[in-house]
């Protein structure tokens, strides 16, 4: 995953990160955790009636330069961006999401990174219960406090491998993925779909995540919620009041 206008330092600026860096498994999840941390989710283009672009050069100016964030091909490109200039090999793998009632395709991009001789998950675009951080395939069956939110992966040989979240005290499927490798040409179907069919939650809602230490802040359609440890605390918003929290509570501008 090149792009010309990827530059690691500007990207260790973008995430404020000015530790120790190195192709090792401390840096692949120090860096995840600050880039999920700084740079939100969103779809702000595709609400303002635009197919996300799949290029790495707007990909990196988009979320370096403007300021952005985006979905899950954007936030997880970007990151690929780095662990190439870091020289940590991964790959894409194309995931299905299987928390809707229907059936629905591999739609979801995720990473799996290798380092140290192990593999990882890693996914900073999946939403309200993405991973926190990176997750190892080889701890199956396992529950992982990340903060406050619990995961566990589990596979078998049919179906591959199945990441869940503890939702309210009870395991939700998040999506299935196995290791079969993936272009990012291969994508791009998935990301039109994504970015234009009416049935797209992305196309029918506004939909923003800004994942913190002690939580996350989600804007979904006029709804704003807080989640943190102690509780979810809900505020319906008016247009001018969405405005405001894109620049205040995510840093948005919307021309």
């Amino acid at each position: 995953m090149h792009s010309n206008n990827f530059n690691l330092s500007s990207y260790l600026h973008r995430i404020n990160y000015t530790g120790h860096i190195a192709a090792d498994s401390a840096t692949l999840h120090t860096l995840m955790r600050h880039q999920l941390f700084t740079i939100p989710f969103e779809n702000l283009d595709v609400q303002a009636g635009k197919v996300v672009s799949m290029a790495p050069d707007d990909i990196a100016d988009k979320l370096l330069q403007q300021g952005r964030g985006g979905y899950c091909y954007e936030v997880n490109g970007l990151f690929a961006m780095a662990l190439e200039a870091l020289g940590i090999p991964y790959r894409f793998v194309a995931a299905r999401p299987m928390f809707y009632p229907a059936r629905r395709p591999k739609t979801h991009m995720a990473l799996v990174a290798e380092v140290e001789g192990r593999q990882w998950l890693c996914d900073l675009g999946f939403g309200s219960y993405g991973i926190r951080a990176p997750m190892a395939l080889d701890l199956l069956d396992t529950d992982i406090k990340q903060d406050f939110d619990t995961f566990r992966l589990s596979h078998n040989a049919q179906s591959g491998y199945l990441l869940q979240a503890k939702v309210e005290g009870e395991w939700s499927n998040q999506y299935g993925f196995d290791l079969s490798p993936q272009e990012w040409v291969d994508f791009v179907p998935a990301n039109y779909l994504n970015s234009t069919h009416p049935d797209a939650i992305f196309v029918q809602k506004l939909l923003v995540i800004q994942h913190r230490p002690e939580g996350r802040l989600i804007l979904l359609g006029d709804m704003l919620k807080s989640v943190t440890a102690s509780g979810v605390e809900k505020q319906q918003l008016t247009e001018e009041e969405i405005v405001h929290v894109l620049k205040s509570r995510f840093d948005l501008w919307v021309s």
